[in-house]
């Protein structure tokens, strides 16, 4: 490729356009001649890509969806900003397992649909708007409240947990994106969410595992509790209720399948059972919980599984000590025998 055309696709993943080939010296005939040797790559009319660059991106799901916003900008013009999934992806945002590739834009001016893309029309203030990989992206606040207002509110809420606790956005922020979109279509599904969101949650399992004790009409957890015995620290816990001194955890099959850090899945489960142990010795019971337990069709087994145990106050001397981590703070460092997320 002629350096100048590199210099102008590189800082767009590689994106560049016909015209911008013809302006770095290409006739129409040298193009086709690129796109029939396989060298270069259409990903619309007019709009191309090396098929080197197209290979690297193919393996980085933002990066490949990257390359696609690049493409339909360069066939649109200026204006439309990145925003919804799309920029939920871009920002790393945790996405519902369905959401669709199709690359989602807004405009103040202009409500449009085509082969691969959606523009919706909306105002967008300038402080709502930042970069990503050279794109013009809605910020994460502003992301979020767009996606609650159209996503299922288990996804919303599971987005939200996990940028609250991966610090990509504060709580503020979304407050306030939520009050400056006061009177927008699906306002009150995004408030809804944000009033559920709690960036203490490490995992979506665990957000849904929340989710559904308050559907099955259990009080909700408090969240990543730290329990101490008589000899010092012995476990942080995924849930904890104060009176009837319940553990819950919440497992995932991969945190013994492909264990964080590469570790050994027979040393995880080994780590695993002596936290427990040491937990039941104190006198607390530990309820365990997987994605089986807390789907929508597991709620009466799960309130009957709790209840009982929940009506039970602790019995007896408590020779351990809880510390609650207040709302939205992250674990400075895991435990000797803390879990990566479910």
């Amino acid at each position: 490729m002629h350096p100048e055309l590199a210099r102008v696709a590189e800082p767009r993943s590689g994106v560049f356009t016909a015209r911008e080939a013809v302006a770095a010296g290409y006739r129409p005939d040298e193009i086709r001649a690129e796109l029939s040797a396989r060298r270069w790559c259409r990903l619309r009319r007019g709009v191309y890509i090396q098929a080197r660059d197209l290979r690297d991106a193919e393996g980085d799901d933002r990066r490949r969806h990257a390359v696609d916003c690049f493409a339909v900008l360069a066939s649109l013009g200026a204006g439309p900003v990145v925003s919804h999934a799309s920029a939920a992806r871009l920002h790393g945002v945790v996405l519902p397992r369905d959401a669709e590739a199709v690359v989602r834009l807004t405009d103040e001016g202009q409500w449009r649909r085509g082969r691969g893309y959606v523009v919706a029309r909306a105002s967008l203030a300038a402080a709502e708007v930042g970069s990503v990989h050279g794109l013009p992206v809605t910020t994460p606040a502003r992301t979020l409240v767009d996606c609650a207002r159209e996503w299922d509110l288990t996804d919303s809420v599971i987005a939200m947990d996990a940028a609250l606790h991966g610090r990509l956005v504060g709580p503020a922020d979304l407050r306030a994106a939520v009050l400056r979109a006061t009177h927008w279509l699906g306002i009150g599904d995004a408030a809804r969410a944000l009033g559920l969101a709690d960036g203490r949650a490490e995992s979506p399992l665990e957000t849904r595992g929340r989710l559904a004790l308050l559907a099955a009409g259990l009080p909700a957890p408090d969240l990543q509790a730290e329990v101490h015995g008589p000899r010092g620290f012995v476990a942080r816990v995924d849930g904890w209720y104060e009176e009837a001194a319940v553990a819950v955890e919440f497992d995932g099959r991969v945190k013994y399948s492909e264990p964080h850090g590469g570790r050994d899945p027979g040393e995880v489960l080994w780590r695993e059972k002596r936290r427990e142990d040491q937990l039941r010795e104190l006198g607390i019971r530990v309820v365990r919980l997987t994605q089986a337990d807390v789907g929508p069709g597991a709620r009466a087994d799960l309130r009957a599984r709790l209840t009982a145990l929940l009506a039970a106050p602790f019995d007896g001397v408590r020779r351990f000590v809880v510390v609650h981590r207040p709302a939205g703070r992250p674990a400075e460092a895991d435990d000797a025998g803390a879990r990566p997320a479910s």
